[in-house]
């Protein structure tokens, strides 16, 4: 497999963590389920697959290991990131199912950042967190800053005129 070695950087657990919650704390290092806002059982940082109410914890691995399993092309650290939070997000069955993943798989890394908007609903409804999360996504699968997570690129700021050189003298004083 070409991502074997790929592990979720700080970057795509930072996504991640930003748009989801961790829920009750259970206890040292683990916590509750509890219902999101769709009113879906929900454990860690928003897992909902395969969860029940009364449950404690899940982690990352599951979905570091079903990224690996479906991409067959190599990814760069942030393409993993990205694929890693949609499938904590949507499920591996999603993604398997995705016109994202296709295009990934395919090479076409330009149309499958296009691709992360579409996944906006939940329960038919569009939510603006869902909104952000995608651009957001979609923007580090791209390797384009994001760091406040508002699904928009960050401005770069560039020195003010007044710090560069208006004039170089050359080596015969012209």
């Amino acid at each position: 497999m070409p991502n074997e070695t790929l592990v979720l950087s700080r970057a795509g657990a930072n996504l991640v963590k930003h748009f989801e919650s961790c829920g009750h704390k259970a206890g040292p290092d683990r916590y509750a389920s509890y219902r999101c806002p769709a009113g879906v059982p929900t454990i860690g940082w928003g897992t909902t697959a395969g969860v029940k109410m009364n449950m404690v914890w899940h982690d990352m691995r599951k979905f570091e290991s079903e990224v690996k399993r479906l991409v067959k092309v190599p990814l760069t650290q942030w393409q993993y990131d990205a694929l890693v939070s949609f499938c904590y997000n949507c499920g591996a069955g999603n993604l398997q199912k995705s016109t994202l993943l296709k295009k990934v798989n395919a090479g076409d890394f330009d149309g499958a950042a296009l691709e992360f908007h579409k996944w906006c609903k939940a329960k038919g409804k569009k939510l603006d967190g869902l909104v952000r999360r995608r651009a957001s996504e979609a923007l580090l699968f791209q390797n384009i800053a994001d760091v406040d997570y508002d699904g928009r690129p960050d401005k770069v700021v560039m020195p003010p005129d007044d710090l560069m050189p208006h004039h170089i003298d050359t080596p015969n004083g012209g």
